[in-house]
């Protein structure tokens, strides 16, 4: 079974997206921030990450570049999922090593394209 770290200081979009996931058989952890995130990462590393932008201690773009500089933080396919929706912060995700960019809300059909894409569900998988 895969494992997705959500990664979002609001509980109720780590709620939601912990429903999405469960329904497609992931095991889900939750951090409320970048720092935390790492902890649970320095245990653990998760198969992949959906990771909030603004947050407080440590954003998302500061938990990503201390996650790509760790041994084994390559691994994980991370999906940022922001209201930030602007080319800049877009390209600025993509060159910090995001796989993935989508906009809140997301639905279902959204959150599933993008995990199909990074290949951490197969096509069929429902």
């Amino acid at each position: 079974m895969k494992t997705v770290l959500v990664v979002d200081d609001s509980g109720v979009v780590r709620k939601v997206a912990r429903r999405m996931l469960e329904g497609w058989l992931f095991r889900v952890e939750e951090a409320e921030n970048g720092e935390s995130a790492l902890a649970r990462c320095d245990l653990a590393m998760p198969d992949g990450i959906l990771l909030d932008w603004n947050m407080p201690v440590m954003t998302g773009p500061e938990f990503l570049a201390q996650l790509r500089r760790r041994a084994d933080g390559a691994r994980p396919k991370v999906v940022f999922c922001t209201t930030l929706n602007d080319v800049h912060h877009i390209s600025q995700a993509l060159a910090a090593g995001a796989d993935e960019y989508i906009m809140k809300p997301f639905d279902e059909d959204i959150l599933r394209e993008k995990l199909v894409e990074v290949g951490l569900l197969d096509d069929i998988e429902q």
